[in-house]
């Protein structure tokens, strides 16, 4: 017995009736059933090495994949670091554990090496994990799955409600997980989201083998699982929210200085930079150039609330960059690696304007027909570089290998060559 199935014989859990999906994955009909508990109640955090220890071994000696998930607190810390890391396996049950208590997960990683892991929106979690010594060597994304199948909402309370018939509480998600101890209610909601992530996988991988998209479903996981660490973003401040309103080289000088001090704030004090000083504050103080504390505090978000030594900070962060010579100043943009915003293409390239045209009715037509997202289908940049600067030879194997080489999967290249190389070459 399933633990969708367990949870459903279970009266205690529910109020309204539900059923997990037939042999075919199809979407549960009738009401949704509330999950109210997990079904070995909320389990003790882990917070010492003993404790760990023992979780280790029981999900060593635990069988089929194990669900993962892992809670950060965007908004209010700095960075992504995980804040709980929640786990359950058939044999073992659902563990919740304390990174900051247990830093090094290391050993649960070794413990689990060559155990599927099955995750909701894997690349979320990933690099949190990573951070504390967990990596999979395979997994099962449920978000992506249901992406591949045509699911029209993916989130995971939507999934196991469609999939499953089970409604998960979501009202924890945005709170502050760095929070000590943290409140029954919060671990309650952690546990249920690994309760049925099993399950979602089991069904997912039924429906996805119905619709003849397993194979596909394994490459993205494969190479989610196989791809490196991100590399840090070349010129991060340059993502400030409201920098289209920014154009000239010392307006954009004062953004970055702004952005770099408030950045430093932050990691120093452990907080979310938001928190330190809003983008909106950082645009207006770059528009204005005050030309003194008194003149900051006059802005929005440097009022009366903001002592006199921040405002003498914030202000000094305006001097530097007031001082620096032209040479020093950032150029509008950025450097471009890849072809033009698709905007500029008709004035650029009209020809090339039309192929992308072309190119982006094809890929649509064909997600549509595949039911699911055009950008799951093959990624939107790839066919962006295609159309900019295409092959000399338009065929499909020279398209085909022109897609791998920018990274598509085996499975779509097969899939949109040919409509490609048709498109392409009207």
């Amino acid at each position: 017995m399933t633990d969708a199935q367990d949870t459903a014989a279970d009266s205690s859990l529910r109020t309204t009736g539900g059923t997990p999906p037939d042999d075919a994955g199809s979407s549960v009909t009738g009401a949704p059933t509330p999950l109210l508990e997990p079904r070995e109640g909320i389990p003790p955090v882990v917070a010492d090495e003993d404790a760990l220890a023992r979780v280790i071994a029981a999900f060593a000696a635990g069988s089929g994949p194990v669900a993962v998930d892992a809670e950060r607190a965007s908004g209010y810390r700095y960075g992504q670091r995980a804040y709980l890391v929640q786990l359950r396996r058939e044999g073992a049950g659902t563990a919740l554990i304390d990174p900051v208590a247990c830093p090094d997960l290391s050993g649960l990683g070794e413990a689990l090496a060559g155990v599927e892991w099955v995750l909701h929106a894997a690349t979320q979690d990933l690099p949190c994990l990573r951070e504390i010594g967990m990596m999979p060597g395979s997994l099962f994304d449920t978000e992506l799955a249901g992406r591949l199948a045509g699911f029209p909402r993916v989130g995971l309370g939507a999934m196991v409600e469609s999939v499953l018939g089970f409604v998960l509480e979501k009202g924890h998600s945005a709170v502050d997980w760095s929070t000590r101890p943290l409140p029954e209610p919060w671990l309650r909601y952690a546990a249920l989201d690994v309760e049925l992530l099993v399950d979602l996988r089991d069904a997912l991988e039924k429906e996805l083998d119905r619709q003849g998209k397993l194979e596909w479903a394994r490459q993205e996981f494969d190479a989610i699982a196989s791809a490196p660490p991100a590399e840090p973003r070349k010129d991060p401040w340059r993502r400030t929210s409201g920098m289209h309103k920014v154009r000239r080289r010392r307006q954009l000088g004062v953004v970055r200085e702004l952005w770099q001090t408030r950045d430093r704030i932050a990691q120093k004090r452990d907080v979310s930079p938001g928190k330190v000083l809003s983008d909106a504050a950082i645009v207006e103080v770059a528009l204005a150039l005050p030309a003194n504390v008194h003149a900051l505090s006059g802005l929005n978000g440097f009022g009366h609330r903001m002592g006199r030594r921040q405002l003498e900070q914030w202000q000094a962060a305006v001097d530097r960059a007031k001082a620096l010579p032209d040479a020093g100043l950032p150029l509008p943009g950025q450097p471009v690696t890849g072809p033009p915003p698709p905007r500029a293409w008709a004035d650029k390239d009209p020809e090339a304007a039309a192929r992308l045209s072309a190119a982006r009715a094809a890929v649509s037509a064909l997600a549509e027909q595949l039911n699911m997202p055009q950008e799951n289908l093959i990624a939107p940049d790839s066919v962006r570089r295609l159309c900019w600067e295409p092959p000399k030879v338009m065929d499909a194997e020279t398209v085909g290998a022109t897609l791998a080489g920018y990274g598509a999967r085996p499975w779509q290249v097969e899939q949109v060559t040919t409509a490609l190389v048709t498109a392409l070459s009207a």
